[in-house]
């Protein structure tokens, strides 16, 4: 059969499932059946939200103070659920039971806009995901060489500096990555997501409890009401602080570029809208629930000499087997995380090949491989070599670039208003015939105006991070 009949076949059935309404296998569009639920969805968010970005919190917090930090979050946070139920009602076109889907964030961004602003919405979104997974191969390698050193600090009683070569954790998570980046898609990837989930709290909670030992070892609440003291850094250190405490906390909410992704994966009735905006709900407050309890409690314990990472700033001594299960917990969920994040961009890629080569049979052929005792694996030697070399590309660079997690921290607040402010708002505008001049309209772009302000402070920030780590840290280094 060639493939023009296929094609032609699947467009029938297309047509066939849509006038039906969709039937027992098929839904609307001709694909199968969709099975995600709320819980599955909210784990996928959980899973790309709560990062170990997560431990770093403290730090942002001791910058703004005890006032502007929590402002800074609740903020934060209630901007993205918004936004993130704007989003989600522009899965479909028209009408939101029966609509035309949109199975991705461009396709949406398509649909309702078009131009050049599709094109523009698609650099923004693919560029930050492969710079997350770059920041999450770093990120799982210290905390891989974290647990080595701890070991190796509490065996030779602190006498041996415990020098050690990142290069080996970066291959290993590459080497992991490179296996599961062989799940096809996120109707796969429900397993995954639920693990990772549960180790972010593992993580999170092993944080909060050794915060709250911290505070009562001290028997009081360190910290103050504005923040960091001039005097421990100068006025300007303070004021570019602040701006990338805005950057952290921006890129600790940032997932609404795969929001769109994760809908598409939601079965019907009730609408995909409508259960992505509890799924975004449940998400959300749990996020900042675990965000307020670690960076609050990490203030409270470390006041203005809070650390980047949580865990480090307990040492290496007790309770070291505490913090090695929160270490191997982050490295678990990173795992996961990393693929969750790279789906749209992996779906991205193979849909382009698709189209630009229909004919291809490397590109669209699937090898049936035999598994005993289980459905038989569906191999694409494309989506196998591709995803192959974009995992070893990301692992590359990161074994060059070890202070990577500052530049995504820039891209994370450069990609926060574009992708979690401005595109949903515009979207949603055009999807509702908002009027221009109204009410409503000119309340929407108050709101991108103002998160347009504090993205460009808190990009500003990263770049003065970023200037200040190329001061201290050499391009190359492979040991810490």
């Amino acid at each position: 059969m060639n493939t023009n009949l296929r094609n032609r076949q699947a467009f029938d059935i297309s047509i066939d499932t849509h006038q039906q309404g969709g039937s027992r296998w098929f839904d609307d569009d001709g694909r199968l059946k969709r099975t995600g639920t709320v819980w599955t969805a909210s784990a996928h968010i959980i899973t790309a939200v709560i990062g170990s970005g997560v431990l770093s919190l403290a730090w942002p917090i001791g910058q703004l103070g005890w006032i502007a930090g929590p402002a800074v979050m609740f903020l934060f946070s209630f901007v993205t659920c918004y936004t993130s139920t704007l989003l989600s009602a522009c899965y479909r076109s028209g009408d939101p039971i029966t609509g035309t889907r949109n199975y991705t964030y461009m396709d949406a961004a398509r649909s309702n806009l078009g131009g050049v602003k599709v094109k523009i919405c698609g650099f923004v979104q693919y560029l930050n995901l492969f710079g997350v997974a770059i920041g999450y191969t770093i990120a799982s390698s210290i905390s891989m060489m974290a647990i080595k050193r701890s070991n190796c600090f509490h065996q030779s009683g602190g006498q041996d500096p415990c020098h050690m070569n990142a290069y080996p954790y970066m291959i290993a998570f590459g080497i992991a990555e490179i296996l599961l980046s062989q799940i096809p898609g996120f109707d796969q990837l429900h397993w995954l997501s639920l693990v990772a989930a549960v180790m972010s709290f593992t993580y999170s909670s092993i944080g909060l409890g050794l915060g709250i030992g911290k505070v009562v070892e001290n028997k009081r609440v360190m910290g103050s009401l504005t923040g960091i003291s001039i005097g421990t850094v100068t006025q300007t250190q303070k004021i570019w602080r602040s701006f990338q405490a805005l950057g952290d906390i921006a890129f600790a909410y940032s997932y609404s570029m795969i929001l769109i992704e994760i809908q598409d994966k939601i079965k019907s009735p009730p609408s995909e809208a409508k259960t992505m905006k509890k799924a975004t709900l449940i998400s959300v407050v749990v996020t900042t629930l675990v965000y307020m309890f670690c960076g609050c409690f990490g203030y409270a314990a470390f006041g203005d000499m809070s650390p980047r990472n949580l865990l480090t700033g307990f040492g290496f001594y007790n309770p070291y087997w505490l913090l090695d299960i929160a270490n191997a917990a982050v490295v678990i969920h990173l795992v996961g995380a990393y693929q969750v994040s790279c789906q749209p961009l992996y779906v991205f890629i193979e849909k382009e090949a698709a189209q630009r080569f229909p004919d291809s049979e490397f590109i669209s052929k699937d090898i049936k491989i035999p598994i005993p005792g289980f459905r038989p694996y569906n191999l694409n030697l494309f989506r196998m070599i591709w995803r192959t070399l974009f995992v070893v590309l990301t692992t590359v660079i990161s074994m060059l670039l070890p202070f990577f997690n500052d530049i995504v921290r820039l891209l994370g607040a450069l990609g926060f208003w574009p992708l979690t402010v401005y595109f949903p708002v515009e979207m949603y505008i055009v999807q509702k015939k908002i009027p221009k001049w109204s009410r409503r309209w000119l309340c929407l772009q108050i709101l991108s105006v103002a998160f347009l302000i504090i993205t460009i402070a808190a990009a500003a920030g990263s770049v003065a991070g970023i200037v200040g780590d190329l001061k201290s840290i050499k391009p190359f280094q492979t040991s810490y």
